[in-house]
């Protein structure tokens, strides 16, 4: 069936919204939503995708308990992949920007676009955001104004600080010298302050400024964030929550905490990961010990492809490509006695599934008057149906649509990796992966399936009146936008007016 951009597909299972089949919406508790989201983590990083580095006991009996989400896409950089998750689009839809978003900076996430914890709020939901935002850091895009009623973290990537304060170096090495000229927004360049020309690191508590995230705050804060995480499990146990727990970790720099630093035997990084591990099974624990464990779908994931100090591993590619090392992550999903324990599931999932599953599961209503790209992958979490939520997904790398997938065959439609990847030159023309046979796409078979290129290339032009292929298209909703931008920490330290504790 064709359904071009698959809007419709977000009606499948409507009718089976708990896919029980044994009870209904309004007989049966909604049940609380939690989202781990680790920054950077590689695809095979943890045991449950193949990991034999890093110990990671708890995210494999959360695989053993649960199942494993094999083609789970996310997107190559951070900012856009949680514009996904939040808005239930592409993200060229609701966040049309050619990388990431800094501090300071003039735009962020559309008005335009409902989130996921906007429309639980509007189904009785309590909802918390504690960890890393990247979706704007001035007061109209921040998680308190879109849905969150609590918000804890440093509001984008950890390295997003000044290089004296241990932001641009790893755990024990030195500081880097300062560099001559400061690099500031142009106006131009409206994502906001890059480089040596970035303010001090701040941690927010809702809207004020609680610390100054220096090598001490970086080095605590996954036990940080896993403490209030706790916490407001323990506040909210009487009620159906959303927590949204985005860790800072495991992005440059690399700060495992003092009980994790040197514990592995693999280096800080391994050290990292295993105190990601730690955190979850906290959560995890805190779960059964309230008894919610049977009341909780828990997703855990990461917002991009691994970088070089990951394992990506069978994938090829990394973080920032399009290739499925760019753009697979590692993805389980759990919740005991409703997601079959010990399975996996290899249909093409992602980010921007999550807002229509949980929407429908809470018996909310999603926007009629707003196009979503996400489907309700609830009958493919819960085992009731294999049938693919996604008959086409779409790869785009900022503005740019760079390759397309149908069922197992994927098709790079130009230059696979990014500009500035140090690898050889890839092939300028168009590139065929089946990636049931050849997942590490090291095969291309484009010469003896010329049928099915042109068929792809077909799917592809389909994006060229809606998102575009390159560009922003007419489907791609203005950006917010703020005049005047300023950090929440100034340069001289002083926080800004309206942000400092009271």
């Amino acid at each position: 069936m064709d359904r071009r951009v698959f809007v419709s597909c977000v009606w499948i299972g409507a009718a089976l919204a708990w896919g029980l089949g044994t009870a209904s919406a309004a007989n049966t508790p909604k049940p609380n939503f939690i989202v781990i989201n680790i920054d950077d983590m590689g695809y095979a990083d943890i045991g449950p995708f193949g990991s034999k580095l890093n110990r990671t006991p708890n995210l494999d009996r959360m695989a053993e308990e649960g199942r494993k989400l094999t083609s789970f896409y996310a997107a190559p950089v951070c900012s856009p992949s949680r514009a996904a998750l939040m808005t239930g689009c592409y993200p060229k839809r609701a966040l049309p920007i050619p990388g990431v978003l800094f501090p300071a900076g003039a735009v962020g996430l559309t008005p335009e676009r409902r989130t996921v914890a906007e429309l639980l709020k509007e189904a009785g939901y309590t909802t918390g955001c504690i960890g890393k935002w990247h979706l704007g850091d001035q007061p109209p895009f921040l998680p308190t104004r879109r849905g969150f009623d609590y918000y804890l973290g440093i509001p984008y990537s950890n390295d997003m600080g000044t290089a004296a304060e241990g932001s641009k170096s790893n755990l024990g090495d030195p500081i880097p010298k300062p560099k001559s000229k400061q690099r500031n927004t142009t106006a131009g360049d409206e994502c906001g302050l890059r480089g040596s020309g970035q303010p001090p690191l701040p941690l927010l508590e809702n809207e004020t400024v609680v610390a100054r995230v220096k090598q001490d705050e970086q080095q605590g804060i996954v036990e940080r964030y896993t403490t209030a995480a706790v916490k407001f499990i323990h506040a909210n146990r009487g009620k159906s929550f959303l927590l949204y727990l985005p860790h800072n970790a495991v992005h440059f720099p690399i700060y495992p905490g003092k009980a994790w630093a040197g514990k592995s035997p693999n280096g800080i990084y391994s050290d990292w990961v295993e105190e990601v591990d730690w955190s979850v099974g906290r959560v995890l624990d805190t779960l059964r010990e309230l008894q919610l464990d049977k009341k909780t779908l828990v997703i855990f994931t990461s917002d991009n492809g691994g970088t070089a100090r990951a394992v990506n591993a069978p994938l090829r590619g990394n973080k920032g490509s399009t290739l499925e090392g760019g753009m697979r992550v590692p993805t389980l999903a759990w919740w005991p006695g409703r997601i079959p324990a010990g399975t996996s599931c290899n249909a093409i999932t992602g980010m921007m599934d999550v807002l229509p599953t949980f929407v429908r599961l809470a018996g909310g209503r999603l926007p009629a008057d707003r196009k979503l790209d996400g489907c309700d992958i609830w009958p493919l979490l819960s085992g009731e149906s294999k049938e693919p939520a996604h008959d086409v997904f779409y790869y785009f790398r900022g503005f740019k649509l760079e390759a397309v997938r149908s069922g197992p065959w994927k098709l790079h439609l130009g230059v696979a990796a990014p500009a500035k990847a140090k690898a050889k030159a890839q092939p300028s023309g168009p590139q065929l992966y089946n990636l049931d046979t050849d997942i590490g796409e090291s095969a291309n078979v484009a010469k003896e399936n010329l049928d099915r290129v042109k068929k792809l290339q077909s799917l592809a032009e389909r994006m060229r009146d809606d998102l575009g292929l390159d560009g922003v298209g007419p489907g791609c909703r203005a950006l917010g936008r703020v005049s005047g931008p300023k950090p929440l920490i100034n340069h001289d330290g002083t926080i800004r007016e309206g942000f400092a504790p009271k």
